[in-house]
């Protein structure tokens, strides 16, 4: 399952975010989005995780917890929606 994760505080790491997810299961991938220009953080990215039940007992205990000082906004990723390019 990929699970979208907002509220990311900037100077937080991939691996912070992994560390955080791994105590719900196994962990295949984390991307933290970052500007294309400065490469810093967007404050938001996408963890995915190999078992569903895993990922839903993450998605539960950790959206609108606190992550270093700031609230994760924590759901299961929609679909990425096609935008025209101008």
């Amino acid at each position: 399952m990929k699970i979208y994760v907002a509220s990311i505080p900037f100077r937080s790491t991939e691996d912070d975010l992994r560390e955080v997810f791994e105590a719900y299961g196994e962990v295949s991938s984390v991307r933290i989005v970052k500007d294309r220009e400065t490469q810093r953080s967007r404050g938001f990215g996408f963890v995915e995780m190999f078992n569903d039940s895993e990922a839903q007992s993450a998605i539960d205990s950790l959206h609108g917890s606190d992550f270093q000082g700031r609230q994760l906004v924590v759901n299961e990723a929609r679909p990425r929606e096609e935008r025209p390019r101008y």
